[in-house]
Parts: structure tokens; sequence; C-alpha cells
């Protein structure tokens, strides 16, 4: 007699994003529910993602971000999405089948001591602008709030990408401006 089991097996496509240097691993299973992780140098991966850390370690890996159901991977300049995109896949496709840890630490954006603005800001930026830059493959985040200046930080494919500046101050400004009367402006960081 034999007992067959319920696991459901990973299937990984790939995605082209806004920005040709980023590639979306799509999965069709949650990988990192709720929050994100970037992480632009391999350094930035020790002790925080083991797959990422894993990830670094393929040459043509310039930048590795993780959030819900995908995996942005950023190339060197150099290489060519075609030769390298399958490989990528079938390796994250395989870390996910064994079931793998892909992130083991990470840190909520919510802070108990925020003021009203800084809340209607972080609201806004999870509902309304997150889900759309998301589908890029990218991800953007609140880092400040002052003197009218709301600073975020672009991450994924988000980063570097040549619309991305278009983003910010024809979407995302002005609607943080409509919204929450304070915002005299939005600006970015790098990642």
């Amino acid at each position: 007699m034999t007992t067959e089991t319920n696991k459901s097996f990973v299937t990984i496509y790939t995605e082209a994003t806004p920005n040709p240097e980023t590639m979306k691993f799509v999965a069709n299973r949650m990988i990192l529910a709720l929050d994100s992780a970037d992480f632009p140098t391999k350094e930035s991966a020790v002790d925080v993602s083991p797959l990422a850390l894993k990830l670094f370690e393929f040459n043509f890996v310039n930048g590795v971000f993780i959030m819900n159901n995908f995996v942005t991977v950023t190339r060197k300049p150099e290489v060519v999405w075609d030769e390298v995109a399958p490989i990528l896949r079938e390796y994250i496709k395989a870390w996910l089948d064994e079931g793998r840890p892909v992130v083991t630490k990470t840190e909520s954006v919510f802070d108990e001591n925020d003021s009203e603005p800084v809340r209607k800001i972080k609201e806004l930026l999870d509902n309304h602008v997150k889900p759309a830059v998301e589908m890029d493959g990218g991800m953007i985040s609140f880092k400040s709030f002052e003197n009218g200046i709301v600073t975020v930080v672009m991450k994924g494919s988000c980063s570097g990408c040549p619309s991305s500046t278009i983003t910010l101050k024809s979407g995302i400004e002005n609607l943080l401006k409509r919204m929450v009367p304070e915002v005299i402006e939005v600006v970015a960081e790098a990642a």
C-alpha cells in the first residue's frame, strides 16, 4: 500500500521589471508575507537571509530583494538575463521546495511613538503605493519625515530604475501632499 503526500510543489516564473538590471522571480506561494527584506550587498544578508546569502555566491548577482511571493535579483551590468535567469529560477525553486529558510530576521515599520502625520504617511504608503510598486518587483519604505519632507527608500527593482523619479514625484509626492497637508516634498534615498 502506498501513501500519498500532500506536498505542494513550487513553481517559479520570471517577470521583467521596469529596471533592466533586475528580474522578478515569482513563486506560487508566499515567501515573506507582509514584509520585505532588501540586500544590496552580500554583507547585508549575513545573519538575516540564508537564501540571499547563497544567491550572492553567483558571481553575476549584484542585489537581492525579497517580498511576499517574489524574489527580485539585480544582475551585474555585463550579464545577459537569458543566460542566467533559468539558473536562478531553478535555484530558488529548489530552495523553496526543500523548505529552507528564506529570511530569519525582519523589522516592523510601525512604531507606537509615530506622530499623526507619520502614521498617515506610512498607512498611505502601505495601502496605496506599495502594492503598485510591488507589481514591478520593487519596494518603497518610509525612512523619515522632517520639516515637511518625507524621505523614502526605493528598493528592489526601483533602486536605480530610470522611471522611479517620475513615480516618486508624479505619483507618490502628489498623493502624500493631497492626503497629508504637512507634506511639502518627497525625496528618495538609495538603499
